[in-house]
């Protein structure tokens, strides 16, 4: 099955959404920004993505700007910054078995059909 972490008021992320339902296949929407995942979660989509943290942090987010900005956190702190606030993960990132890619464009997520 393909889990896509998903926030409908992104006009990529439901581009992404509707493409993958297009081809078919079952998908999960996992509605992130409340259904957060654990730090956890986190790590294995980073593996998955062959990605760190700071790969899907959303630079040009508000709270990134004011408070985020030029730190220099450690992965494991960074981990823990985007389970806190799920608002800084890039959207949409789209999962199928253990492959990950974030979908901008969003025809990235075809390539790992």
């Amino acid at each position: 099955m393909i889990t896509i972490y998903h926030n409908n008021r992104c006009s990529k992320s439901r581009q992404a959404l509707e493409l993958l339902q297009n081809t078919g296949q079952e998908v999960k929407v996992v509605p992130y920004l409340s259904e957060t995942p654990t730090v956890e979660e986190l790590r294995a989509i980073l593996a998955k993505l062959q990605a760190g943290p700071e790969d899907i942090i959303r630079k040009g987010e508000k709270l990134y700007k004011e408070v985020y900005a030029g730190q220099h956190l450690t992965q494991d702190e960074w981990l823990q910054v985007l389970a806190e606030n799920p608002v800084l993960i890039e959207r949409p990132i789209v999962v199928n078995g253990d492959r990950a890619v974030v979908g901008r464009p969003p025809e990235n997520v075809l390539t790992i059909l």
